[in-house]
């Protein structure tokens, strides 16, 4: 996946490889974490306010429209009209996020790329923004579109590759560009894909790939580097660790009945 792999990495180095400016950024981050760490935040955060601006601005002049001829209803009814419209402001809003957002992530000058190295990295950037840009349509609106083909579509947009037929009945997912689900995968409700792992300062960033007509359980976590074969079943719950290779048709073998009895 990557050349480091061979090599033994320093995760505590102070220094870098790289050159230029992303050789200084790493050097810096390396050297005074949270300050550059914090300052690094300051341009997610303006891009995060830019998206979510842009996003408000069909709500805002709905909300405009409805409470101008409104005005001189009784008190009741306009604020009834008020009401609707926020909340239709709202919606609207999440509506146009879930197309503005891909927008921005796709004219952002890096891309997401699988990655093995210290945490405090140059590489761990585009990871970082990739994600944000995620999470800021799933925490304000894509719970409300869940499952139907517009979150579909949202995370074909991010760079995920989905084939014809999917269901996808999660927000639980990370890393959308290094995700792979072939035709006819179902992912049940609440499950995790997160096609990365971290332990003792190290990062790796990894793919996940699903392949044709496989089932990812309510609940179940698949992590970084893993691929399930045709037609698997994970089921439930299950956790599929890092660097695991799931056979095509593997169904774990017994499961709990609600009296406490294995059953096949």
């Amino acid at each position: 996946m990557n050349p480091t792999r061979s090599k033994r990495v320093d995760v505590d180095t102070k220094k870098t490889q790289l050159k230029g400016f992303k050789g200084l950024f790493e050097v810096t981050l390396r050297n005074f974490k949270t300050a550059t760490f914090l300052l690094a935040l300051l341009p997610i955060y303006a891009l995060a306010v830019l998206i979510m601006g842009i996003s408000l601005v069909p709500g805002i002049y709905l909300f405009e429209w409805l409470n101008s001829i409104s005005q001189a209803w009784p008190g009741l009814m306009q604020h009834i009209m008020m009401g609707v419209g926020i909340v239709a402001g709202y919606m609207l809003y999440g509506f146009t996020v879930i197309f503005v957002t891909p927008f921005f992530n796709f004219i952002l000058p890096f891309r997401l790329k699988p990655f093995r190295g210290p945490y405090y990295s140059w590489a761990s950037v585009p990871w970082y923004v990739h994600n944000a840009l995620i999470y800021l349509v799933r925490y304000t609106f894509l719970e409300f579109v869940t499952p139907t083909p517009i979150n579909t579509l949202f995370y074909k947009m991010m760079g995920m590759k989905i084939g014809k037929g999917v269901h996808i009945n999660t927000t639980n997912i990370s890393d959308a560009a290094l995700i792979e689900l072939e035709d006819k995968v179902t992912i049940g409700g609440s499950a995790h894909i997160i096609c990365h792992y971290a332990a003792k300062g190290f990062l790796v960033i990894a793919p996940v790939k699903i392949k044709k007509g496989a089932t990812l359980g309510l609940k179940c976590t698949v992590m970084g580097d893993v691929e399930i074969g045709e037609g698997a079943v994970i089921g439930p719950h299950e956790v599929v660790l890092p660097k695991s290779r799931i056979p095509a048709h593997y169904r774990k073998k017994t499961s709990v009945s609600m009296n406490g009895n294995h059953i096949q």
